[in-house]
């Protein structure tokens, strides 16, 4: 099977920003970023994992069905190295949210992450 770690290794990362969003946006240390799915998380919490639960699901069973295909590698490659730099900035929020760093650095960096993308 084709780009099968790769695509367990985006499905899991995936999971994690689901549940780490969850964690820091109902504790008050972060608000989500995209419109959509903040709407979700006004519904509920079950309604955003689910939905983001599901986007993780389509996506790798698009690219485990495709994964053969030239483009593939780099197009996940790409993406492990979004939701790595992703997993960076929920690191940050930790660290902010528990006294670690101040909110001044932890915007700073954000700020530096969201230009990379």
């Amino acid at each position: 099977m084709h780009l099968f770690r790769e695509t367990f290794l985006l499905f899991t990362l995936n999971l994690l920003d689901a549940i780490l969003t969850l964690l820091w946006v109902r504790s008050g240390s972060a608000t989500e970023a995209n419109h959509l799915m903040a709407s979700l998380l006004d519904i509920g919490d079950y309604p955003f994992f689910l939905a983001k639960l599901a986007m993780g699901t389509i996506t790798a069973v698009v690219i485990l069905k495709f994964g053969y295909k030239k483009i593939a590698k780099p197009l996940v490659s790409f993406a492990l190295v979004l939701y790595i730099g992703l997993m960076g900035v929920h690191i940050l929020t930790g660290l902010a949210a528990f006294g670690y760093i101040s909110q001044h650095v932890f915007e700073g960096a954000v700020q530096i992450f969201a230009l990379c993308i």
